[in-house]
């Protein structure tokens, strides 16, 4: 897309620096100032998070329960449907292994949890930054891929915090080869999977968006997307295996929405194919 010529210009009339154009270096100033901001918001948000750590790790840990929200919004929905099911409850004992292991694990969740809370002020941010090199229709454009990518992203994080997350904890927490083999999860480990699987389906969730900008290059057409259908299930089922914990369940539960949206990423493209023929 051209630029306005004026846009172009680095002088005014009188052949003199234009005020309103940055140099390389006022670019990197701006720069500076905005990752300054961006931290020091992350950073009040995990200090913020640190000090309330029993409410902290009660949302976290509660996944790991028998009586998880998901699990009871199943059986009333099987009740309602005349279906007496009740989940077996379970207990699983967190242990901590090292002696520092409790203490870190609480600074690098506070950290998580505060980039997390502070990413809609982050794109606000990144907005800014770009805006004055934008059109106006470009703008608005960019806004919309913003929110979006934002949108898509949290989804990601509620499905894996409220369904994928729990029934692969419960499925892999209880799994025993023998009755003489006690379950003893640490703490570390739950951190590590819950953050790792929460960040993966957020960034998964991506994938209407990519297909969009790769329709924008002309790199793929709906029809493209269409015909390999059979073949891309495959690949989302790769992904899947890949990228969760290593149970069936775990795999269907991420594969069926992956596919899903597959197929989102083919309508969006079909509209703005529609949209450039007209």
């Amino acid at each position: 897309m051209k630029r306005k010529p004026s846009q172009k210009k680095t002088t005014g009339p009188d052949n003199n620096p234009d005020p309103n154009l940055l140099t390389f270096g006022g670019h990197l100033e701006v720069l500076r100032r905005m990752l300054f901001r961006i931290i020091a918001v992350v950073m009040v948000l995990a200090i913020a998070i640190f000090c309330f750590k029993d409410e902290t790790f009660e949302l976290l840990l509660a996944p790991s329960q028998w009586d998880f929200v998901t699990y009871r919004y199943i059986e009333a929905s099987l009740h309602r449907l005349g279906y007496n099911f009740t989940f077996s409850e379970y207990h699983i004992n967190m242990i901590a292994t090292e002696l520092s292991s409790q203490f870190m694990t609480h600074i690098t969740t506070a950290l998580y949890l505060g980039l997390l809370g502070a990413s809609p002020y982050i794109l606000v941010e990144l907005f800014r930054f770009i805006t004055p090199a934008l059109y106006e229709n470009e703008k608005k454009y960019s806004v919309q891929v913003a929110i979006t990518v934002y949108l898509l992203f949290i989804i990601g994080v509620l499905m894996s915090y409220f369904i994928l997350f729990p029934i692969s904890f419960r499925f892999l927490g209880t799994y025993q080869v023998s009755g003489m083999v006690t379950p003893n999860i640490t703490l570390k480990s739950y951190i590590s999977t819950f953050t790792t699987l929460t960040l993966v389906m957020g960034l998964v969730f991506q994938l209407p968006v990519i297909a969009f900008f790769l329709g924008k290059l002309e790199l793929v057409t709906s029809e493209m997307l269409a015909n390999y259908r059979k073949y891309a299930f495959l690949v989302i089922m790769l992904i899947a295996a890949i990228i969760t914990p290593p149970d069936l369940m775990t795999l269907v539960l991420v594969t069926i929405p992956l596919y899903l949206l597959y197929e989102v990423s083919i309508l969006v493209l079909k509209r703005m194919e529609r949209k450039k023929s007209r």
